[in-house]
């Protein structure tokens, strides 16, 4: 992507490694919490967000802060909102973005850097977002916001400032909604200081009337109750000082050709499964043309390790699946050929780089042909789409 030229005060969204300036070391973030790790003793309800050391509220709307717990509401991955891996750690944080009237209040998150930003110098800005499923609304306008002095607002309001003030927000704000539910979406930009910031906040700093939405249906398997609000989670959050023409590492991605959307599922077990009945439930999902996992997909793997290395005689048969537009696409494109194959040699490898011999694996692709058991009728095409990018197990 090319760079942008800059004015004092304003933003770009740019591509290249990141380089910090001459006061910090390499990759220093000015935020210490950035992943909200650190906390002040136990969450015990939604609006903790004071709980994770150095972060408070904007306005009189609390902030979440969701760590595992056996408090339901706030517990990590599943929770009053939704079901998210962290990013990052154990925990994160979350706000309501927007609802329709301001039916639910907004809130914001806040923190203190650790150091004053510097005149004249340029920063690199970066945090994960993903949507809860129990939102009924999606929208855009969620960015970071600057101050030099601390913002408190007691009421319950949104905090909307000029639209001259420079905002981070995802690169594509003015065209798309931020509607990935199974997985984190970077908002990433690049902030030239006017001098003297001290303060971060997270929210949608924007009125109802400029801000777009959408209207998202439940997923079927989601049994939460929805709540009539754009709430999104929160995590690793990033502020890194660049030096001189170093450019941000912001990952651009490209919703408008293919979809990337990774369909995540915790698999439920329980003392009563035996070692086969363990593995056969596990199942990793994918992004469009992808063979990386999702921090549940290794979880899966890692379960598989550790079974078939307590059961040396266990083969595995490994079945790779695609969806019917990566094999389309794949006729035409060489990367996107064969999805099932990549997939299934990504998990050998995984497996077989953890200790398990390769002639116990047993490689199986089944193309598109064979739907998800995982979808249901009231699923959108795209979610349709994502649960059959899969692979899955079965014990011989």
């Amino acid at each position: 992507m090319k760079l942008n030229s800059i004015k004092k005060g304003t933003l770009f969204v740019a591509s290249a490694l990141l380089v910090v300036g001459n006061l910090f070391a390499q990759g220093e973030n000015l935020l210490s919490n950035g992943s909200f790790e650190a906390t002040d003793g136990k969450v015990k309800k939604l609006g903790g967000i004071v709980s994770a050391t150095g972060w408070e509220s904007v306005t009189g709307v609390p902030a979440d802060l969701f760590s595992e717990s056996k408090i339901p509401d706030i517990n990590v991955p599943m929770n009053k909102y939704g079901k998210e891996t962290p990013k990052e750690g154990g925990n994160y944080a979350g706000i309501v973005a927007f609802s329709y009237g301001n039916k639910v209040p907004r809130s914001y998150l806040k923190v203190k850097l650790d150091t004053p930003m510097k005149k004249g110098m340029r920063y690199c800005v970066k945090f994960y977002v993903s949507l809860g499923e129990a939102s009924k609304y999606a929208s855009n306008n969620l960015g970071a916001h600057f101050s030099k002095k601390e913002i408190q607002v007691d009421q319950k309001v949104p905090y909307v400032v000029d639209k001259n003030v420079p905002v981070i927000l995802h690169p594509n704000n003015d065209t798309e909604k931020l509607n990935q539910m199974f997985n984190w979406e970077q908002i990433c930009g690049t902030f030239e200081a006017d001098g003297g910031e001290k303060f971060m906040l997270i929210g949608n700093f924007y009125g109802d009337n400029v801000t777009k939405y959408e209207t998202n249906k439940k997923p079927k398997d989601f049994s939460k109750e929805q709540v009539i609000a754009a709430y999104y989670y929160i995590d690793e959050v990033s502020v890194v000082m660049l030096e001189n023409s170093e450019r941000c590492d912001c990952v651009v991605e490209d919703k408008n050709e293919y979809s990337t959307m990774v369909y995540q599922k915790a698999i439920v077990l329980n003392d009563k499964m035996t070692s086969a009945q363990k593995v056969d439930a596990q199942q990793c999902f994918f992004s469009f043309g992808k063979t990386n996992f999702s921090p549940l997909g290794k979880e899966s793997l890692d379960l598989i390790v550790t079974e078939m290395k307590a059961n040396p005689a266990m083969r595995l048969e490994i079945m790779g699946h695609s969806d019917k537009e990566e094999d389309k696409v794949g006729a035409e494109k060489q990367d996107y050929a064969d999805m099932a194959s990549k997939r299934i040699n990504a998990v050998v490898l995984y497996l077989t780089e953890n200790g398990i011999e390769e002639g116990r694996l047993i490689p199986s692709p089944q193309g598109s042909e064979i739907p998800s058991e995982e979808i249901y009728e009231a699923d959108e095409p795209d979610l349709i789409m994502a649960k059959n990018r899969r692979v899955t197990f079965k014990v011989r």
